[in-house]
C-alpha cells in the first residue's frame, strides 16, 4: 500500500511559478513509476508528467513541454513538479499517482487527494 500527499498548489499570477510535492509512505518508493494529472473544472483527468522509478526517462504533455519540470528525490520519498510560466489556462486539481508500471494513461495503481492549482489575475 502506498498513499500520496500532495502539496505546493495555490494561487498565482499568470507568468508566476510553482512547485507540487508529493509525498510518499512506504519503503518501496523507488519502484514506482510517478507521475502528475490535472483534472480542471467540466474536463477529463489528463496526463501531465512522468518520471520513472531511477529517474533515467521523463515525459510531458505538450501543453506543458518547456514549461513544467517533473523529478524525484527516492531518499525523501518525494516526487515533485516544477511549474513555470503559468497559464490560466493550467488552472485544475492537480493529482499525484504511482505505478509500478507506467504512469502515462489514468490506470495507476495509487492517487493523492489532489492540490488545487489557480493561475489568475
Amino acid at each position: 500500500q502506498v498513499q500520496l500527499v500532495e502539496s505546493g498548489g495555490g494561487l498565482v499570477q499568470p507568468g508566476g511559478s510553482l512547485r507540487l510535492s508529493c509525498a510518499a509512505s512506504g519503503r518501496t518508493f523507488s519502484s514506482y513509476a510517478m507521475g502528475w494529472f490535472r483534472q480542471a473544472p467540466g474536463k477529463e483527468r489528463e496526463f501531465v508528467a512522468a518520471i520513472s522509478q531511477r529517474s533515467y526517462n521523463t515525459d510531458y504533455a505538450d501543453c506543458v513541454k518547456g514549461r513544467f519540470t517533473i523529478a524525484r528525490d527516492n531518499a525523501k520519498n518525494t516526487v515533485y513538479l516544477q511549474m513555470n510560466s503559468l497559464k490560466p489556462e493550467d488552472t485544475a486539481i492537480y493529482y499525484c499517482a504511482a505505478d509500478q508500471l507506467s504512469v502515462r494513461t489514468n490506470a495507476v495503481d495509487y492517487w493523492g487527494q489532489g492540490t488545487q492549482v489557480t493561475v489568475s489575475s
